[in-house]
């Protein structure tokens, strides 16, 4: 079994941890475990952006206009 430890923890959520592992009739370490392990269990796998995207948008694509021709400008001259 691994173990972590905890540095500059607020002394407030320190207390509620206390009081919530009281209520569950548990440890205080075991109380963080049960945190723990419901934090990781329900955190979705990371998606990329384009599924993101398709996500939000559908398989639907999107139409755009092309971009306007402009001219590039002269280099700057430095004296050569």
């Amino acid at each position: 079994m691994a173990s972590i430890t905890i540095r500059n923890m607020e002394d407030g959520v320190k207390a509620r941890l206390r009081v919530r592992a009281a209520q569950h009739g548990r440890s205080m370490e075991e109380e963080a475990r049960q945190i723990l392990r419901q934090a990781v269990a329900s955190t979705p796998p990371s998606a990329n952006l384009a599924d993101l995207a398709e996500t939000l948008f559908g398989n639907r694509g999107v139409e755009l206009e092309p971009h306007p021709a402009v001219r590039a400008r002269e280099p700057p001259d430095f004296g050569s």
